[in-house]
């Protein structure tokens, strides 16, 4: 690739082999019109080397000015039909599932005992654990977020297909829908005055110190409101940075192939076969990290939806959490 990131990178365009997919441009005319005028100095020769191996996205709504950016209108990006491509396989996945619980079949084969497992780890493993005797209620949406991030993850490991959870634009979509659900729920039970009230703590302070309690009460409220927003932006962040990360340090290792052929052939020979090795080894870790970060991504959201639904007055509740979050965090 001319680009080490481009498999991490949203784009306009499908990377392959260049082999696969060679554009036989026989004049400027043929070149796609935002491209000539990108590279107005570019001669044929260079669009037909240049563009091999891009399969360039059609844009029905819209135009692009580069292969990165958009111009005008609602733009098609790799990312976006990554995406729909995930959405589908997990409706047709669960409605396949659903229709075997609807008819008393227990799921035969290893794929569907996999996939009941996994559900059976979301209700009991997340919603329960970290929201409690009320979790139940939130498992079709924790569900459909950790498959959805798990199956973005899995599909980032393809080669040439690039990983969606490495775009800001999704990872932060997610954590945003993650929190308007969470002041959705918590409005819902609690009263939309009672979900920000809430967040005021409930000092037994004597009256003559009334000015210091509304003082300290504002701040902290200042704080648990900033904190809910910073928490939810966190989720987003540290889903991207931990899978930027692996894709980058596999691409700093297979880069070591190239860099080695520079130098002399018994070299290259050693680094080569090292390399292929620690690639390997690499994609077996980052395998589990796909499982991880789809875990932590839901259960944290987990956490911060059990934080604002419960009244902070129900000690016994949030000692339950805190003792899960604690047991976690060690």
């Amino acid at each position: 690739m001319a680009d080490p990131i481009l498999h991490i990178k949203d784009a306009y365009f499908f990377e392959v082999p260049k082999f696969l997919w060679r554009p036989h441009y026989r004049s400027l005319q043929d070149v796609p019109q935002f491209l000539a005028d990108a590279h107005p100095e570019a001669g044929l020769d260079d669009f037909n080397h240049d563009l091999a191996g891009k399969i360039i996205i059609p844009q029905p709504f819209g135009t692009l000015k580069n292969l990165y950016e958009a111009q005008s209108g609602f733009c098609i990006s790799k990312v976006m039909i990554i995406e729909v491509v995930a959405a589908i396989f997990i409706f047709w996945a669960f409605k396949k599932f659903a229709g075997l619980i609807r008819s008393d079949k227990a799921p035969e084969g290893k794929g569907w005992n996999a996939l009941e497992g996994l559900v059976l780890f979301v209700r009991d493993g997340i919603a329960r654990t970290a929201i409690g005797p009320d979790g139940d209620k939130y498992v079709p949406l924790l569900g459909t977020v950790f498959f959805f991030v798990l199956v973005l993850n899995l599909i980032g490991m393809l080669p040439w297909v690039g990983a969606a959870t490495a775009a800001f634009s999704l990872t932060l979509t997610l954590a945003a829908f993650m929190l308007i659900h969470a002041i959705y729920a918590g409005s819902k039970n609690l009263g939309v005055i009672g979900f920000w009230t809430n967040m005021i703590p409930k000092l037994d302070l004597p009256l003559w110190m009334l000015p210091l309690k509304i003082v300290i009460c504002g701040i902290i409220f200042f704080v648990e409101v900033i904190g809910l927003f910073i928490k939810h932006g966190v989720l987003g962040v540290r889903l991207l940075a931990n899978i930027v990360a692996g894709h980058l340090v596999l691409t700093a290792v297979i880069g070591m192939i190239a860099s080695a052929a520079a130098l002399s052939l018994k070299l290259w020979g050693t680094v080569a076969v090292i390399a292929s090795l620690a690639a390997a080894a690499m994609s077996v870790l980052e395998l589990a990290v796909c499982f991880l970060q789809a875990y932590v991504f839901t259960f944290l959201s987990a956490v911060w939806l059990a934080s604002v639904i419960h009244s902070h007055g129900d000690h016994g509740h949030d000692d339950h959490d805190h003792g899960h979050e604690a047991g976690h965090a060690h």
